[in-house]
Order: C-alpha cells, then sequence, then structure tokens
C-alpha cells in the first residue's frame, strides 16, 4: 500500500496526469575474439544492461557464444546495441538462448542494432533463433557486417508471426529490417523487409508470404560458393529458393509455422556452415 491505494492501482494513471515514464530494458554488449596458436580465444567482452553472453565448451578450434537477453522479450522503446569482431584468423559462431519475443507495443518500437566485423582469414556464423513478432508489436532492427576480402560468414536471421499452436495471429503491427554487407569497405549487400500498419492482409499476398507465417534470409559467403548451391537448394526444397549474388550465396525461406520453417533451416544452414547449427537449437 503506497498512500492509501493498493499497489497494482498506483499504475493506472489518474485522469488528466501526464502519461508515465514505463521502465524499458537496455543493453550493450562488445565481443572481439582472436586466434591463439590454432584456436580462437576471448580478447575483449563488454556487457551491460539486459544483455550477457557465455560460451559452452566445444570440440572444436572455433569459439561458440551464447546471447542472452535477461528482459525475457521486448517492446516499443527498448535498445538492444551488439557488436561482435572476429580476429585475423578466428572463428565464431553466435547464437541465442532461446527465441526473441517482441510483444505488443503501447508506443514506439523495440531497436536493435547487431554491428558484425570479420577481419583476414576469420569466419563467423551468426545463428540467432528465430524472433517470434506478437500481435501489435513493432521492432526496427539493423544488421551491419564490415569483412575482410578473404573473410567467410554465414549470417542467418528468421521470423515468426505467432505462435501457431497458441492460436496466435498477427493482425498489425511494425517490422523493420535491414541488412547492409562490405566486403573490403565496398557494399556488396543491401537488403530492406517492411511489415506495418495491416500485416495480416499484407502478408497474405501471393507476392509477399502467401499466407505463411514464418520466413527466414540466409547469406553466406564461402570458398568456392557456387559447389554449395545444390546441396542448399535440397535442404531448402519448395519452401524458398537459393541464388549467388556477387559471390554471395542468398537465400529465402518461407513456411506456415515456425516448426516447419525450422526443420528446412537447420540443414540449410548446415549445408553452409562449416559446422552443424549450435546445440541449443535443439535443447
Amino acid at each position: 500500500m503506497t498512500d492509501g491505494r493498493p499497489l497494482h492501482l498506483l499504475s493506472q494513471a489518474e485522469p488528466g496526469a501526464p502519461p508515465q515514464n514505463l521502465q524499458r530494458a537496455r543493453g550493450r554488449l562488445h565481443l572481439r575474439v582472436k586466434a591463439v596458436d590454432g584456436r580462437t580465444r576471448l580478447e575483449d567482452l563488454h556487457q551491460a544492461g539486459c544483455l550477457k553472453l557465455r560460451f559452452p565448451k566445444v570440440a572444436s578450434p572455433n569459439s561458440e557464444a551464447v546471447l542472452i537477453n535477461t528482459s525475457g522479450g521486448l517492446t516499443g522503446g527498448d535498445v538492444l546495441d551488439q557488436r561482435f569482431t572476429v580476429g585475423a584468423g578466428a572463428g565464431l559462431s553466435l547464437t541465442t538462448q532461446a527465441c526473441e519475443r517482441i510483444y505488443r507495443a503501447s508506443s514506439g518500437r523495440a531497436e536493435v542494432t547487431t554491428r558484425l566485423s570479420v577481419e583476414a582469414g576469420g569466419f563467423l556464423a551468426y545463428l540467432p533463433q528465430e524472433t517470434i513478432l506478437f500481435d501489435q508489436g513493432a521492432l526496427a532492427r539493423r544488421l551491419e557486417l564490415d569483412a575482410a576480402e578473404d573473410a567467410e560468414f554465414v549470417l542467418c536471421e528468421s521470423v515468426i508471426l505467432g505462435r501457431e499452436m497458441m492460436g496466435e495471429d498477427v493482425a498489425g503491427g511494425s517490422f523493420r529490417e535491414s541488412w547492409r554487407i562490405r566486403l573490403a569497405g565496398k557494399l556488396v549487400f543491401a537488403d530492406e523487409t517492411r511489415l506495418e500498419g495491416n500485416i495480416a492482409e499484407d502478408t497474405g499476398a501471393a507476392a509477399s508470404l502467401a499466407g505463411n507465417r514464418a520466413f527466414a534470409t540466409l547469406v553466406a559467403r564461402r570458398v568456392a560458393a557456387e559447389t554449395l548451391l545444390d546441396p542448399l537448394r535440397a535442404a531448402i526444397g519448395e519452401a524458398g529458393g537459393a541464388s549467388l549474388v556477387g559471390g554471395l550465396v542468398v537465400a529465402r525461406l518461407v513456411a506456415p509455422s515456425g516448426f516447419l520453417l525450422r526443420k528446412r533451416l537447420v540443414p540449410a544452414i548446415a549445408a553452409l556452415a562449416k559446422a552443424a547449427v549450435p546445440r541449443i537449437w535443439s535443447l
């Protein structure tokens, strides 16, 4: 009790009262790894707010990092800033502890900025688990990668519009995603995705998702990339397509559910990466 009122009533604004400043999640994480005697080691790590990293032991010379958002999800006004650098000759596989959830936003949107850097001879697998957008959720995220001319990488981002098994549908909201990839300072890939307002109507169109509720983008740069197209297309099947664009392998996948999307994503990633998807994907 405070001033005679139960606590649960204090969160309700009085008539004519100014809007309340609600607590928002803030997270900042900077990681740099380097190669030491043929293995990848931690060189520098800064984490603040709701973002944390954990490093499971793996039987590989490359390092694996698991990103954790301790806020339990994102909503309007939340801001995450994450930066990852793979030093020369090092290798890093980066994933998330669970699917990220984007909840209904009362105002504004959640903002997530991810900046990646891969130096000469380095390898990065950026493989976060799916993002689940709830009805009236709002998210703007940006993915930027700067890679050396001989660096290799596999990038994946995937989205699920509501959980089918929970009977959830996304009628409206906002999803904005921007990709920029540069090789040796030159822009080689730019991509923009916009779902605004009546998402259900927009994604029902044949030129959009044709009624599917889950979709993913895969972009990879590997030695002899042209040899990866056939196994990648076999893994994707009729759920999408893959092409070689300016030396990059680019693939799109769609599915009627998150489960069916993952069934295609796991072998597709395995066809592109130097190793299978992180074990936490199957937990």
